[in-house]
């Protein structure tokens, strides 16, 4: 082990936010106990999977036609529409926060989708592991604020993540960012055309209208009653 790596071989990543949160329901510590591993896209863990090697997307995903990733869904209510909405795709979801896994494998359990699968940790492990130009589109939607400024370096809208996720990205691939936080904003603006990719707005509707097929979130409603404007933002990589 050295000071830049764990024992099992991973780096040390920094990880800023909350792994668990009110004590759950007993249906939802049911559903993690019996659904969360068959809704697993693999070996992602670095003690499962020391040498990295990428999954397998077409034995994940059978028959699917692309590949899309949600980073922190939250509750699950927009991946879960996005997989009603395209049965033809395969969505691999990453969050953390246990306890949003687990409305989320409810939500699966009620809509009876099965396009998707469930990473329940840091995004920036799946990244290791998705193959070079794998991922067709890829969704953030309102992440974590960390509204203080000497928190921004905890946003997800840094290097350490937007340069992974556009490795993992097709040319051509679409990159969507939904936020209420203006600052939020700015830094996105700032740091992911950085990474290599390219805002693709044209005028003010592009940014201040919801995309076609948006799914709104609980969080976007709070956002809502609370008076903040939501802002959609959409990148591509060349």
């Amino acid at each position: 082990m050295s000071k830049d790596h764990h024992p099992s071989g991973a780096p040390w990543r920094n990880f800023y936010g909350r792994l668990r949160g009110k004590t759950m329901r007993a249906s939802q510590k049911e559903y993690l106990e019996t659904d969360l591993e068959e809704l697993s896209p693999g070996a992602v863990g670095w003690e499962e999977n020391p040498e990295r090697k990428p999954l397998d997307l077409a034995a994940v995903f059978p028959g699917k036609s692309e590949v899309w990733v949600e980073i922190g869904f939250g509750g699950g209510e927009h991946m879960v529409a996005m997989a009603e909405r395209y049965p033809e795709v395969g969505i691999i979801g990453c969050e953390p926060f246990i306890n949003g896994v687990a409305m989320l494998l409810g939500k699966i359990r009620e809509a009876g989708v099965t396009n998707l699968k469930v990473h329940p940790g840091d995004a920036r492990d799946l990244f290791d592991v998705l193959p070079e130009g794998s991922v067709a589109k890829a969704f953030l939607n309102y992440p974590d604020p960390w509204p203080k400024a000497r928190h921004h370096r905890r946003r997800f809208v840094t290097q350490d993540h937007l340069e992974p996720l556009f490795g993992v990205m097709r040319s051509g691939g679409e990159f969507r960012v939904a936020t209420d936080i203006e600052d939020y904003v700015r830094q996105t603006l700032q740091e992911v055309p950085k990474a290599g990719f390219e805002w693709t707005a044209e005028g003010p509707s592009d940014w201040r209208e919801p995309w076609g097929d948006w799914h709104s979130t609980r969080y976007e409603q709070k956002a809502l009653r609370e008076g903040r404007t939501p802002h959609y933002l959409t990148f591509r990589k060349p």
